[in-house]
């Protein structure tokens, strides 16, 4: 049992076996006990229990050893105070969902056509002759008729139910995955405990009252406790009360720690006294429905009711506070234990793509709409003329059920033009896509908590990346050092320093180090020693392993209960101080930090044994100069390791002013440590500059250091003219005298800064939202943005998606992110920008197919209905179609797997049409093809395969061979499109890593399949009648002409079609003149038949290309001056932008424009373009172009210019070859 480890324990083990005896304290005092706050806890603990440690003993369980872990005794507390989970909200079943499914109103209105339609075929009028009724009322025996009357009506209502079973499978499985991703982040979340005297890590939910927890900076408390010992601990209990300043917590002042608030200073060790549903935030759960009422918690209603008044109040309080609070103070997420978000995240407004097909579905809903009621009208009008006018039929009473029964034909005709023309797969092809790349990203270390962040990825345009474990591999080690007055570049042999002066060092990285983080032996023989806890602490201790002095003597001579006090790192000091009170009553400090920071607060320096000398400024920056510019130029960061002794004769000094105790230290060494870059990361930065996307290096180490990573990353080349700035200048530029941040001033820094050094997470935030609001250029900016530390919290928050790290990072950085990224490497987020691209395509491709069947679908209903009186397609057939286009397509085309090609292009930003010129010139040419096939069959098939004709065939006719020719081609032409619909940028090769795809595969070969069947089984239900071979064969033919047709249409390059309208824009469409948009949209389509048109012309295009853009630069710069001078650097005067900034050459952005790789528009202008330096390379050599560089997308802060590509109008569309074909050759070479 766990008393026994408490040492001196009065409390004997109690015989009893009943569990009030076990522990003495019971869950309702302890619930109590958490209820108090500051003042009154500590006095409630002193009244009760003496202090912690009596606390503790009735807990059964040492502040020292922690609980001895076994299995019982952990049961029996689980079983007396419960488990740390809350648990989740039920989810919906399956039939719920089918009940959700069956509000759909086009569904209701087709059940209620059905059920009409059912109810009056079994009605039969008493007597009566039918032929008085009128030619169409028909001629058939009652029995056929009897027999075929009620089948239309059943089939339509199964046909309803299997579309309704297939939305909620759809929803259940969602609901499933969902809940899956939330079990993996909840697996994810592990604390610290001490058990048996030993520190180990173990699941969030195993934790239980009695246990003795490690909290540390950055931790989210997952249960409530009492503090036992702190150091400098401050918590941010924004998530409880609304608020936001920081709470010190001391044992004798405030020692209450809550579950869901944020560690974001310090550490310290508390005793777990609440857990689960009795925790704070189970309370609050438990009051908001979220989690079942427990019986167990033997509450009074009085009581509960007091509570839930209580937490009310607390919560509008909050959220009034919320509402009043300004975008910099963050309010976090906590997970509860389940790891399921606690409250839904002030998420960012709905994602572009929603938005865009929200608005999209809207449109083609109100045009379905309209065409139904015209068809319904029509049907109606002209059955009443033929009928009453024509044919001179007089109104009876007993023709009624005859014309009630041919108008409610017409009615279920007009939904299902309606149900065929709205897009309602439009939102489950979201979903699919999603949900599929959601799940393949999983293996692609991008843990995706938002949904949308997968798909806005897609359009980020800047990449802001922290440097330590992203950039490099966060495996730090000491390579060069400065001790004892000599710079060593190589670690030197501990003889050689001297032994007061190692001495000196060894204690100082011992005791001044967490104590959670040590070095631990491989897990291989031969490996590579693990390093636990914070990497640049490690890199110290292993650099006193490697002066042969083991640390961990150090650390038991001195527990961590001995420091006096400790000064925890935060990115506000930049440093860390910890103080040991020695017996003679003096105390002596050890400091660490960086380098440039600690040296101005060093009086003195150690020089040799006994021997400290004054330092001076002026040997500072001696110091500076000779040693630590030298290891930031090799990319080494740079630490100071210090010290400080207060004598007894000066009595104890005021430890809470900290200027004054940080001051007059005496330095030890400084230490050069490095952390080498990631191999595979230059290759992933490169890519994201080819995509257009612009990567930018935040850290907090000094200049120098970031300059050097940056260059062997790539994200500088050498000779760019870019910025690399430390967050003070930073600062200092961006604010006007008063000290506020103006956006003018940040919008004339970012475009170029690509290194922020020294920098602080608020300039971090700054620097993200300056990016994001700027509107420099046309296009919006989408920033994603990596982060690691509590502090990351903010800028995570405020960026379009953001990245934590799944292993450094800390859980309040994984609570404001939107993406955890596993293995924390910056080339897993160039796999997020292929995924995020790749939602967007396959959205696209699945809508230039569903539009294609929408558009052909309603035109043959339409005139069908109008000229024959009866829709050559019937209503289950539609349904048929519906559910081929809708769910299995969106199956099929939302999951092809990404390729490398996606990288090609720049992104597609915030306006960019879903449906572009080539996507709409394919969706009318197929239409044009589908029309004039299902036409000349309607009108003109039953003399060319030699039928009776099934036209105007009376109420209740048998199914004709005519009309099930009709029906089969088009389903199978359907079926063929599906393959054209895979490409959406007019490409050739429709087949192209088709069996990469086995879900396609599978479905265009399942689809087929059932089309047979339907057609040869199908019968009355299907309206179908078996068809012969040689039938079959034609109808497969007619189907395949759709594949070559496509071909034909791939060949009418898109800029000869400037008539045809884009579709699904952005939501800000309307503020963009049209004659801008319809320039902008030439620029941005890829068209391949533009390029093939080309493809001989290359040579002399190039020539004549160069020589009208250098013509158009030189009267670029004899040109006025530019308005926008006041902007302009020097620099950027003699660049090749700088005709860029002139009205005439200025492009408006406003729908974002990618010039793709395959773009047609000349495409060997961009590296000319693109790189502020480069001029025009050489006529020869057509594939060794250079790389464009890095500062591709946002060339210079002062220019305007907007395009990432930076084509400007003339270039596009009035050079003398507007769309060289020079990227296809590129890639055909």
């Amino acid at each position: 049992m766990a008393n026994n480890s408490f040492r001196g324990s009065k409390h004997g083990r109690r015989g009893e076996a009943n569990h009030e005896a076990e522990f003495r304290c019971s869950l309702q005092e302890l619930r109590s006990l958490m209820e108090l706050r500051g003042e009154e806890s500590v006095t409630k603990i002193k009244e009760s229990y003496g202090d912690v440690s009596g606390l503790c003993a009735r807990l059964r369980t040492s502040p020292i050893e922690g609980l001895a872990g076994n299995s019982e005794d952990i049961d029996r507390r689980i079983e007396e105070f419960g488990q740390n989970l809350i648990p989740p909200k039920k989810p919906k079943t399956f039939l719920q969902l089918v009940w959700e499914a069956l509000q759909d109103v086009t569904l209701i209105i087709l059940e209620v056509a059905a059920i009409i339609s059912l109810a009056l075929s079994f009605y039969h009028p008493p007597g009566g002759d039918r032929h008085n009724c009128g030619k169409a009322a028909g001629s058939f025996d009652a029995e056929a008729e009897e027999e075929a009357g009620w089948i239309e009506g059943a089939a339509i209502l199964l046909s309803v139910v299997c579309v309704v079973l297939v939305t909620a499978f759809n929803d259940w499985s969602k609901e499933k995955q969902f809940r899956g991703l939330q079990s993996r982040i909840e697996q994810e979340q592990k604390f610290s405990v001490v058990r048996g005297g030993q520190v180990i890590q173990i699941k969030v939910s195993e934790i239980v009252v009695g246990d003795v927890a490690q909290v540390k900076y950055g931790d989210l408390l997952p249960t409530d406790g009492v503090l036992i010992q702190g150091n400098d601990l401050k918590i941010d209990e924004s998530a409880l009360t609304g608020e936001s300043d920081h709470v010190k917590k001391t044992v004798d002042k405030d020692p209450m720690l809550l579950s869901g608030t944020h560690v974001m200073e310090g550490s310290g060790k508390m005793l777990v006294t609440a857990v689960g549903v009795n925790s704070q935030t189970g309370i609050i759960f438990t009051l908001l429905g979220a989690a079942e009422e427990d019986d167990g918690q033997g509450e009074g209603d009085s009581e509960e009711k007091v509570e839930k008044e209580k937490k009310e109040e607390r919560k509008k309080k909050r959220d009034k506070r919320r509402k009043n609070k300004d975008g910099a103070t963050v309010e976090m997420q906590p997970l509860n234990a389940d790891g399921e978000p606690k409250k839904k995240l002030p998420k960012k407004d709905k994602s572009v793509l929603q938005g865009k097909l929200t608005k999209l579905a809207v449109q083609i809903g109100k045009a379905g709409l309209f065409m139904s009621s015209l068809t319904v009208l029509i049907l109606i009008t002209r059955f009443l003329i033929d009928t009453f006018v024509i044919q001179g039929v007089d109104f009876t009473n007993e023709c009624l059920p005859v014309y009630v029964q041919f108008f409610v034909k017409f009615f279920i005709i007009g939904v299902t033009v309606l149900v065929v023309a709205v897009p309602e797969g439009l939102p489950l092809a979201v979903t699919i896509s999603l949900a599929y790349s959601v799940k393949k990203m999983m293996k692609d270390n991008n843990l995706v908590r938002h949904l949308d962040a997968c798909e806005t990825m897609g359009n980020a345009t800047a990449i802001c990346s922290d440097k330590t474990g992203t950039l490099t591999m966060n495996r730090m080690t000491v390579v060069q050092t400065y001790i004892a007055s000599r710079y060593y570049k190589k670690l030197p042999e501990p003889d050689l320093i001297p032994a007061m002066v190692l001495d000196l060092l060894v204690q100082g990285i011992g005791v001044n180090c967490a104590y959670t983080s040590k070095i631990m032996p491989p897990e291989k023989e031969g490996g590579l020693a693990r390093q636990v806890g914070n990497k640049t602490e490690c890199a110290l201790l292993g650099f006193s392993l490697d002066l042969r002095r083991d640390y961990q003597t150090i650390r038991n001579e001195i527990p961590e209960e001995r420091l006096f006090k400790v000064y925890t790192f935060n990115s506000v000091r930049k440093s860390m101080s910890t103080v040991l009170k020695n017996p003679d009553g003096s105390y002596r400090m050890y400091s660490k930090g960086a380098s440039e920071i600690l040296l101005r607060k060093c009086s003195k320096i150690v020089m040799g044994p006994g021997k400290a000398k004054s330092f001076k400024p002026r040997d500072r920056d001696d110091l500076v100069r000779k040693v630590i510019e030298p290891m930031a130029s090799e990319g080494l960061r740079t630490i100071c390791l210090a010290y400080r002794d207060f004598p007894a004769a000066d009595g104890e000094p005021d430890w809470d002013d900290e200027a004054h105790i940080l001051t007059n230290l005496t330095c030890i060494s400084v230490v050069g440590i490095e952390d080498p870059v990631r191999p595979e990361v230059p290759e992933a930065i490169r890519k994201c500059q080819r995509a257009g996307i612009t990567v930018r290096m935040v850290t907090g180490d000094n200049i120098n250091t970031a300059r050097a990573i940056a260059i062997k990353c790539g994200i500088l080349q050498p000779g760019d003219d870019f910025l690399c700035m430390e967050g003070k200048e930073f600062n200092r530029r961006i604010r006007n005298e008063l000290g506020e941040i103006e956006q003018e001033r940040i919008d004339k820094i970012w475009p170029k800064l690509r290194v922020l050094a020294r920098s602080s997470p608020t300039d971090k935030h700054t620097l993200v939202k300056g990016i994001i609001d700027s509107t420099v250029l046309e296009k919006r900016q989408v920033v994603a943005v990596t982060g690691d530390g509590t502090n990351d919290g903010p800028a995570l928050k405020k960026a379009d998606v953001g990245f934590a790290m799944g292993i450094a990072g800390t859980d309040v950085a994984k609570e404001a992110s939107d993406i955890i990224l596993t293995d924390d490497n910056f080339s897993s987020i160039v796999k997020a920008v292929m995924w995020g691209r790749n939602v967007y395509d396959s959205i696209s491709k699945f809508l230039q197919f569903q539009l294609t069947v929408n558009v052909v679908a309603v035109i043959v209903a339409f005139t069908g209905a109008c000229i024959t009186q009866d829709s050559p397609l019937k209503a289950v057939q539609m349904l048929w179609v519906n559910l081929i286009m809708d769910t299995f397509a969106s199956l099929a085309l939302a999951t092809e797997p990404p390729t490398e090609a996606l990288l090609l292009r720049s992104p597609y930003g915030r306006n960019k049409p879903l449906i572009s010129r080539t996507m709409m010139k394919n969706i009318l040419g197929h239409a044009v093809y589908q029309l004039t096939v299902i036409f000349t069959l309607l009108f003109v098939g039953e003399k060319l395969f030699n039928l009776d004709s099934g036209r105007n065939a009376p109420l209740h006719a048998p199914s004709s061979e005519h009309y099930t020719i009709v029906f089969n081609t088009f389903v199978l032409m359907q079926i063929f499109n599906e393959l054209n619909a895979r490409k959406i940028h007019g490409e050739r090769n429709v087949f192209e890593g088709i069996f990469n795809n086995p879900i396609f595969c599978s479905i265009v070969l399942g689809t087929f399949i059932i089309q047979v069947v339907i057609v040869q089984l199908g019968g009355k239900p299907f309206s179908c009648v078996r068809l012969s071979l040689d039938q079959w064969l034609w109808c497969v033919f007619l189907g395949l002409g759709s594949l070559l047709w496509g071909q034909l249409v791939s060949s009418v390059p898109t800029r000869w079609l400037r008539f045809l309208k884009t579709a699904g824009h952005g939501t800000q469409q309307e503020e963009i003149p049209e004659a801008e948009m319809e320039e902008m949209e030439d620029q941005d389509e890829i068209d391949h038949a533009e390029m093939e048109l080309k493809r001989g012309q290359v040579l002399w295009c190039r020539g004549l290309n160069r020589i009208s853009t250098q013509i158009r630069v030189v009267n670029a710069f004899r040109d006025s001056v530019s308005p926008y001078e006041g902007l302009e650097t020097p620099e950027s005067r003699s660049s090749i932008h700088s005709f860029m900034s002139h009205p005439e050459f200025r492009m408006e952005d406003s729908v974002n424009h990618i010039p793709l790789i395959d773009e047609a528009e000349c495409e060997d202008d961009p590296p000319v373009k693109r790189n502020s330096m480069v001029l025009p390379p050489p006529l020869t050599g057509l594939s060794t172009l250079p790389p464009p560089s890095p500062n591709q997308n946002n060339n210079a802060a002062e220019h305007i210019a907007p395009l990432p590509g930076m084509i400007a109008p003339n270039s596009a569309g009035l050079s003398p070859c507007p769309g060289s074909p020079m990227h296809s050759l590129e890639t055909s070479l």
